[in-house]
């Protein structure tokens, strides 16, 4: 047996979370010498984390209709750490600069809307209520050819960014291996097919490679769960994937922000919204639809089985699975989000949904984004019988798994801050918070950092 490679640490997965992961701990643990990041795919941010799979967005909290102030407020703590790095780095071609708003149409959502604003204010100093005229003016074609006599508003902030993630996890490692003091080191195309603790850390068996390492962080995704449960942890949950898809448009100026929608009651995924494209600033998307699909990974079927394998086979995991599924909110959202996927018929459905955005929008200017959007694993508790909102973070001595659905790619640096602290209760080095914090800190944004920011790769 070939003498394993050993590392202080090792890092599982190349989405957005595992180069962030390797980003901060490289920078700011003080007296750690060797990391180490492992990838099944080719290169970071491959799967749910590329800018095909994903709407762009940094979510800051205020114009996400699901999220209550509480919730919101820790979104934003989250997001301007990731903000700062971007205006840190407006060079590199990762983001774009735009407004956003969430818009309310009719009488019940423009109070629900005036309600928010009013109790966000404080918190978010730079959003405005804006109605029907302002909204023309930063958004014409929200406004052409609607009903006058409808109520409309907005609630609209400045503050936007279009981020395309792949070049953020990319600019992460590279971050990483110019960490002075640090040896820091990719195995890509590399698969994970076992963790185990051994006497005084742990050992990981790839297809090509053993390694072994005092602590582990694993950041998968829903693969995430299935390495825990391997190891006799997380029994008691289970996983719900949710598959996005999109629609695009190549109308030119189509939309100059991102322009959401308010959420649905009862439902915990985002509503519909438009996105100008970060690659492609002539063309703009619009979703998600949202279904339930039996895979881990969008398009990959071999992933079937590790969904399979999430599942808690036992009579309380299945009544917990099939009692969400058969709620009568998220039944109904699930049974149209199939619907949407029927040749010409689901076409038609979603048209209703962007006319609430682009009152104008034709058949015909909307065609299907093929090979667009991602799969969002959504965790199961199966002892309270919920869905588990936002991350889910478990940690067993010097091993920590991490399952990141929306907005994982948002809160990522946040994330990684936890694993910094957990990991230096362990293995006893020092995390430099303050350099952290003071590295992120926003720039204030001004015309030559949005120019700068629109030349995107």
């Amino acid at each position: 047996m070939a003498t394993p490679i050993t590392y202080d640490l090792i890092i599982v997965g190349g989405g957005i979370s595992g180069p962030a992961d390797a980003y901060t701990i490289c920078r700011y643990l003080r007296g750690i010498g060797r990391v180490a990041l492992i990838e099944k795919e080719g290169g970071p941010a491959q799967v749910n984390s590329r800018h095909e799979a994903n709407s762009q967005t940094l979510h800051f909290g205020e114009i996400e209709t699901n999220y209550p102030l509480a919730k919101a407020l820790q979104v934003q703590y989250a997001a301007n750490l990731v903000a700062g790095y971007l205006e840190h780095h407006p060079d590199r071609g990762i983001f774009v600069r735009r407004h956003k708003m969430v818009i309310a149409v009719g009488k019940d959502e423009y109070v629900r809307l005036a309600r928010r604003f009013a109790e966000f204010r404080e918190q978010y100093p730079d959003i405005r209520f804006l109605g029907r005229q302002e909204i023309a003016e930063i958004e014409p074609r929200v406004m052409e050819g609607r009903d006058p006599d409808e109520p409309i508003a907005a609630l609209y902030s400045p503050d936007g960014f279009i981020v395309n993630y792949g070049a953020l996890a990319a600019s992460f490692i590279d971050d990483a291996r110019q960490a002075s003091g640090v040896t820091f080191d990719t195995y890509f195309r590399t698969k994970v097919e076992s963790i185990m603790r051994e006497r005084g850390g742990f050992t990981i068996q790839t297809d090509r490679e053993t390694f072994r390492a005092r602590a582990v962080v694993v950041t998968a995704g829903g693969h995430s769960l299935l390495f825990a449960k391997a190891m006799g942890h997380e029994m008691h949950y289970e996983l719900l994937p949710v598959a996005g898809s999109f629609y695009r448009t190549t109308i030119r100026d189509c939309l100059a922000g991102k322009v959401y929608t308010m959420q649905m009651e009862g439902i915990p995924f985002a509503a519909t919204h438009g996105d100008p494209e970060v690659t492609n600033p002539n063309e703009t998307r619009f979703g998600p639809t949202a279904k339930m699909l039996p895979l881990l990974e969008r398009h990959r079927y071999d992933t079937v089985i590790d969904f399979l394998r999430s599942i808690v086979w036992n009579p309380i995991g299945m009544l917990t699975f099939f009692r969400i599924l058969f709620t009568r909110h998220l039944f109904w959202f699930a049974l149209r989000n199939i619907l949407l996927d029927l040749p010409v018929l689901g076409k038609w459905m979603f048209l209703r949904d962007v006319r609430k955005i682009v009152p104008l929008m034709r058949y015909r200017d909307l065609t299907r984004a093929r090979g667009v959007g991602g799969i969002r694993p959504q965790l199961v508790d199966t002892r309270t019988g919920a869905m588990v909102m936002g991350e889910g973070k478990y940690v067993h001595d010097g091993i920590i798994f991490s399952v990141t659905p929306s907005p994982g790619a948002s809160v990522c640096l946040r994330a990684v801050e936890d694993d910094a602290k957990l990991l230096v209760a362990y293995l006893g080095y020092t995390f430099d918070a303050e350099a952290f914090r003071r590295d992120h800190a926003r720039v204030h944004p001004d015309a030559s950092v949005a120019t700068a920011a629109s030349a995107i790769v």
